[in-house]
């Protein structure tokens, strides 16, 4: 008898996440792109075909978790978890429970693909922390001593940025994104990726000087998660941990916490 498994989703405007928990373990985690046209068919296809590559059985999914800043897919993974998995996925909004004081001006507009990674966050490296979700937008968020989020920021995402400087430009080229060997470039691809990638850097960490000061918490944990994560924060000294299943542990803590 195979043991009861949750599945969590996390859909981005650029990728989704899957994720596969036996009680609070994850035990395999996959990564697709978001097509907002793909149907429930086409989606499920792809998920048990990374299920039988696992061996994993979809009857032992008992349970489904989701997150998604993608309005057009949220009805698309619900048919596929009722369809192909006979389960009706708990999808985090506003105002669930989440152990987390949201002193937001409007708790309602408060992202929920913002707060599952607090959540996580919160539970496994404690607080006072500032999280930065680098995908498509870059969040900031900060959590005070109590684990309050006390607010946060947003910004154009890496790629975004190098995509509006080619789209807005005449003559700079779409350049692939990586640190260049040095600051002061001589030649045109690398001056983007100094300006870009180097620029970024300096944003991601005054706004994280910023954050401590404000929150008069010079040693809060600073960590990242998204898709940008990994590539940026060598080049950021105060970026500390890189949790790239942030999101799906989050999914999990929230669906126990409002059974």
């Amino acid at each position: 008898m195979n043991a009861p498994r949750l599945l969590t989703i996390k859909i981005g405007n650029t990728n989704l996440g899957f994720g596969i928990f036996e009680s609070d373990t994850l035990i395999r985690a996959w990564r697709a792109e978001t097509r907002s046209e793909k149907t429930a068919d086409e989606y499920a296809s792809l998920l048990l075909t990374f299920l039988q590559d696992e061996n994993i059985a979809p009857e032992s999914i008992r349970a489904a978790a989701l997150v998604s800043v993608v309005p057009a897919l949220n009805e698309t993974m619900r048919e596929l978890c009722v369809k192909y998995l006979r389960v009706e996925p708990f999808i985090a909004a506003a105002g669930i429970k989440s152990g987390i004081q949201i002193k937001y001006d409007d708790p309602r507009a408060f992202g929920a693909d913002r707060l599952v990674t607090l959540v996580a966050a919160k539970q496994k490296y404690g607080a006072p922390s500032i999280l930065l979700d680098l995908g498509t937008a870059t969040t900031f968020n900060a959590l005070n001593a109590h684990g309050d989020f006390v607010g946060g920021a947003i910004a154009p995402g890496l790629n975004m940025s190098a995509e509006a400087l080619h789209q807005f430009t005449a003559k700079l080229p779409l350049i692939e994104l990586a640190p260049p060997p040095s600051a002061l470039a001589t030649n045109t691809r690398d001056a983007l990726r100094s300006g870009i990638f180097f620029g970024y850097v300096g944003l991601v960490e005054g706004m994280i000087a910023r954050f401590k000061n404000e929150m008069q918490e010079p040693t809060a944990r600073v960590i990242a998660t998204g898709g940008m994560a990994e590539l940026l924060a060598p080049q950021c000294p105060a970026i500390e941990i890189v949790d790239m299943n942030l999101a799906l542990d989050g999914l999990r803590l929230l669906y126990e916490m409002n059974q």
